[in-house]
Parts: structure tokens; sequence; C-alpha cells
């Protein structure tokens, strides 16, 4: 046999899901979905790894999981492309498997992941598309996009971003290495960028709502600096709405460039 473990980037609508992560008082999980699918294709409980848990409403436009499936119904293993197209049968449709190929028995989506890219979208006009209501946070105000670039630079580099998380308390470490966030104008509204090697639960909107605050000049950019020194999270800024963010790519070592 060739091997059974498949990696698959896929990507989702989070609007009507509780989030990535199956959970007991709901079946509306993106891993859920994905698990229940393949228990059907294989007549076998399988797991399905994620790279990362996306929260309730929050969207992927390149998540990667990983699973191990048995051999099929000829004793022999599984071809990525026909997985691929099975899910995509079964699937609603707001979940999509974009890619799906076989990795060594090794890999692990979330372990083996060396970065992670966030993309968050704030509308800023007074009137927004209606129709990009669910994909965008709508402020309905203008931003400072100077301001958020003074403050987007304390947050680039090695800290405890402990105070940019909801985490009520952690025995791991709250230490993760940040590219410095890139702020783009996208039609009326701004996108911003958040690379990193990981991410704490909420880090990211509540990093989008603290430079929003920033660009709405409700906190100075030095403010984030306190911030990461003092590890509080009463001092960061509003959580952004899930809406607005999309989990955009995630990168492995074996990547090519």
């Amino acid at each position: 046999m060739k091997g059974n473990n498949i990696r698959i980037v896929l990507q989702y609508d989070g609007t009507r899901y509780d989030g990535w992560q199956k959970q007991g008082n709901t079946d509306r999980t993106i891993q859920g979905r994905l698990e229940r699918i393949l228990e059907r294709m294989t007549g076998q409980t399988v797991e399905v790894h994620g790279s990362g848990r996306t929260d309730a409403g929050v969207h992927a436009l390149r998540q990667t999981a990983n699973f191990h499936l048995p051999a099929n119904a000829r004793g022999k293993d599984w071809e990525p492309e026909a997985v691929r197209d099975a899910l995509n049968r079964h699937l609603p449709e707001d979940i999509a498997v974009l890619e799906a190929e076989r990795v060594p028995e090794r890999f692990h989506s979330r372990l083996n992941a060396v970065s992670k890219t966030y993309l968050y979208r704030i509308e800023t006009a007074e009137r927004a598309d209606v129709f990009q209501r669910k994909y965008v946070y709508i402020l309905g105000k203008p931003l400072d996009a100077g301001a958020m670039e003074r403050a987007a630079f304390f947050l680039a580099g090695t800290h405890d971003f402990r105070g940019f998380s909801s985490l009520k308390r952690s025995r791991k470490s709250t230490v993760r290495t940040l590219a410095l966030p890139e702020l783009r104008t996208a039609g009326s509204g701004m996108e911003l960028l958040f690379t990193g090697d990981g991410f704490l639960y909420h880090m990211v909107r509540i990093m989008a709502g603290t430079l929003i605050e920033a660009g709405l000049h409700e906190r100075s950019a030095e403010s984030v600096k306190e911030v990461l020194e003092s590890k509080n999270r009463a001092l960061a800024g509003f959580t952004a709405p899930p809406q607005g963010l999309f989990l955009a790519d995630v990168r492995y070592s074996s990547d090519r460039v």
C-alpha cells in the first residue's frame, strides 16, 4: 500500500456553523460534517485533524486538514482525487475541498504547520453592499491607516500575547512570533493581514479590534506595547466580530515557494 494519510485544502463559509471543532451539543461544525461523510465512505470512524480551530461564524479561504483512511472495499488505498471528489459530492454548498494529496504517515496538519495567515475585512463606508454583510465587519466610519500602521508595528516580533487572548488561564506557552501586520485598501474598506507561527483564542479578532480603535483615534499606538508588557486583556481593544475573519492560508516546511 502507498499510505493512507490524506491532506486536504478546503474553504468554507462559516456563517451557519458553530466553528471548526466538533462539539457534543451541536452537529453544525466543519469537522463534524467531514467526519460523518468519511465514516459513510469507509464504514469506520475517521478523525479529521484541522490546522486550527476557527470560531463560529469565521470563514476559511484555505484551511488544511488531514486524516488516515482504512483501505477501500477492494483492499487498496484511496486515491486522493477520489477522496476529494467523494467529499465534494456530499458536502453542502458552503464547504468545498480544493485539493487532496497523499502525505507521509507522520504528517499532522496542526503540529507541522509553520505559519498561518488570517485576513480581516472591514467596511468603512456608511452604506455597505448588502451582499457582503456576512463577510465583512461593517464599521461605517473612516479609519486612519497611518495610526493603525504605527500601532501594528508593536505587534511584530516574538511576544507573550496573553493580553490579546480570551484565554482565562493556560498551562501552555502564550508566546508567539508575528510578522508585521499588513494593512491594505480594498475598495471602500480595509483589509488586515496577520501572519504568525500560531495564534491564541480570539487573538486575531482582538488585535483587529485594537488596531481599529487606533484607527478611530480611541487609543494610542503605544498602548499596544502596554498590552504586551502587562499581559492584561482588559487593556486591549474589543473583540472584532467573526464575520470579517478568514483563515487565508497555512504553510508547511515542505511547501514549494
